[in-house]
C-alpha cells in the first residue's frame, strides 16, 4: 500500500479505518470533566484516530460537545453517527504498535 502523508489523508479513508474501532472514551450526561479531559489527550496522542462514546439525549449539546473536545485538542472532527463521534489528530511521533493509523495499514 502507497503510504499517504498525514496532512492528505481523507476522511474517506479515515472513516474506513474507523468502522473497525470501538470507543474508547465514553462520556457520560455529567459532561467532559477533567479526567475525560486527560483521557482524551492521552488517548489522542497515542492511537491518533479514535471513537469516543457520548452518553447524552441531545443531539445540539453532542455536537457542542464534539466540536468543543476537537477544538481544544486541535483535532479534525471525521464523523459523528447517534452518541459515536470519531476524531483524528496526526501525531509527530506515533508508535507503531499503538497508533490506529499504522497497525491498519501495516494488516492491509
Amino acid at each position: 500500500m502507497q503510504t499517504m502523508c498525514k496532512n492528505n489523508i481523507s476522511k474517506k479513508y479515515l472513516r474506513s479505518l474507523g468502522h473497525k474501532l470501538k470507543p474508547i472514551v465514553f462520556i457520560s450526561k455529567n459532561g467532559l470533566s477533567e479526567n475525560i479531559k486527560t483521557e482524551i489527550v492521552d488517548a489522542i496522542e497515542r492511537h491518533e484516530l479514535i471513537k469516543i462514546k457520548i452518553a447524552l439525549n441531545c443531539r445540539k449539546e453532542k455536537s457542542r460537545l464534539s466540536k468543543q473536545i476537537c477544538e481544544e485538542n486541535n483535532a479534525k472532527l471525521i464523523q459523528e453517527i447517534g452518541n459515536i463521534i470519531l476524531i483524528f489528530k496526526s501525531s509527530h511521533n506515533p508508535n507503531p504498535k499503538l497508533s490506529n493509523l499504522l497497525r491498519m495499514r501495516d494488516r492491509t
